[in-house]
């Protein structure tokens, strides 16, 4: 699914865990991220497209996909989003891309989210797909968003219960959450949802729910900092969203997101549920292409 792409792992500072990914093209450095519960598989459609124009690095997260997913810390900050930023940080610095144009979707939205503020020396531009900031998310909490994604709540919840019950039938929960969001959209290729499989394991699920209690606990604190000091990200930013997903039905994403980047160059609803870049994937290539080129 990544012609010309080749793959590696890279060692970060964290001596627990390596990252695993794939890059190819040339040009400008473009490190694309995924979400829950996927992998860089997730960019199949778009990725060698972008790779004409850009060095495209597709990653997976700590704690996903063929990445490592180290035992959570007490605290939760081995798998806050800035320790995640931090290894793509390193990533892309390793590939001898220390400046780079950044593309996150769900999860990797909110590390890239963390990127962005951390380090305005690297990240030039920002797209985000389907999310709006996790301090909204937190704050606002509509009663039909909160029924929806119901597991950001219950994957918090402490260690080892919420691992428990979703390891008991992987494959059930798998095709359960992928279908949840798709909306009648459809549009995950067979293949992709293979290696989603294949990556659902009870390390992985580990990892997710260490990801989803670090955002309700670390994260959102320094989230909270940030916004009450006025922190924003000052970066060039694309704000993406599928138009079936969660994102149109419970938020105004055009609302939410100028209080948190001074510099909004566009808001774009894509024809999809909640997986833009799988399920209208010329819509989503030409929106993220047109932004990065201008």
């Amino acid at each position: 699914m990544f012609e010309g792409f080749q793959q590696t792992q890279v060692q970060t500072s964290d001596r627990e865990v390596k990252i695993n990914l794939r890059y190819g093209g040339k040009g400008p450095g473009l490190l694309l991220i995924h979400g829950n519960p996927l992998t860089h598989v997730t960019w199949h459609k778009i990725a060698p497209r972008l790779a004409k124009d850009f060095t495209v690095v597709a990653t997976d997260l700590r704690g996903y996909g063929d990445s490592s997913k180290p035992r959570g810390l007490h605290d939760h900050s081995n798998y806050s989003f800035r320790r995640m930023g931090q290894d793509q940080v390193e990533v892309m610095e390793s590939l001898g891309l220390k400046e780079f144009l950044l593309v996150g979707h769900d999860r990797g939205a909110r590390a890239a989210f963390r990127m962005a503020l951390d380090h305005p020396d690297r990240v030039k531009k920002f797209v985000s797909v389907d999310i709006v900031p996790t301090h909204h998310t937190w704050t606002k909490f509509p009663r039909g968003w909160a029924l929806h994604s119901y597991h950001w709540m219950f994957m918090a919840q402490p260690y080892d219960f919420p691992e428990r019950l979703l390891s008991s039938n992987l494959e059930y929960y798998m095709k359960k959450k992928l279908e949840k969001h798709m909306h009648g959209q459809g549009g995950l290729e067979p293949e992709a949802v293979a290696e989603y499989m294949r990556c659902c394991t009870p390390e992985q699920i580990h990892g997710v729910c260490e990801d989803y209690r670090a955002a309700a606990t670390i994260d959102f604190e320094m989230d909270t900092k940030d916004f009450e000091a006025g922190n924003k990200i000052k970066c060039p930013v694309l704000v993406t969203w599928g138009s079936k997903s969660h994102v149109e039905q419970h938020f105004s994403p055009r609302e939410a997101w100028p209080q948190y980047a001074s510099d909004i160059r566009g808001f774009v609803p894509l024809p999809s549920g909640h997986y833009p870049q799988e399920q209208a994937p010329e819509e989503t290539y030409q929106a993220i292409d047109r932004f990065l080129k201008s």
